[in-house]
């Protein structure tokens, strides 16, 4: 018997703007944390490197995981490399936190600024495909808010 199809519900819009804002306060909290830093310019690249990478590879991971579930084929390759990526790059940022001289409550404001935005990343990337998945299945739906 086959899988029954994916069925997306439209999220509704308080749920949107808390991913949006969970993606928006992680990111920036987490870089005006790096622009005031007294640390070396290097220093804020790897750190900067990480969050986009971090990024990159946490909805790379969403977009194959929710592929998968609807029956769009992923290899395997591609999704073992978008785990393995999301996993480097948490264990960069650990490291990298563990060897940095800064204070405790530092490394923790980075670490949680971090992995805020990763979650609102993939809240956001989710949102946005169910929103297309529900408009594309009820095209006369206005596009307007549903709670």
């Amino acid at each position: 018997m086959p899988a029954p199809a994916y069925v997306a519900q439209r999220p509704t819009g308080a749920f949107i703007g808390a991913s949006w804002a969970a993606l928006l306060v992680g990111a920036v909290v987490y870089l005006l944390g790096l622009w005031n830093a007294e640390m070396q310019l290097n220093e804020k690249g790897y750190y900067f490197t990480l969050l986009m990478y971090g990024l990159f590879s946490a909805v790379s991971l969403q977009k194959s995981v929710r592929d998968r579930i609807e029956g769009i084929p992923v290899t395997g390759i591609y999704y073992s490399l978008c785990w393995v990526s999301l996993g480097i790059a948490v264990i960069l940022l650990t490291v990298g936190l563990w060897n940095a001289t800064l204070a405790a409550s530092e490394k923790g404001f980075y670490a949680m600024a971090f992995l805020l935005a990763l979650f609102g990343a993939v809240a956001v990337q989710k949102n946005i495909r169910d929103v297309a998945q529900f408009n594309r299945a009820h095209p006369e739906f206005d596009g307007a808010a549903a709670e």
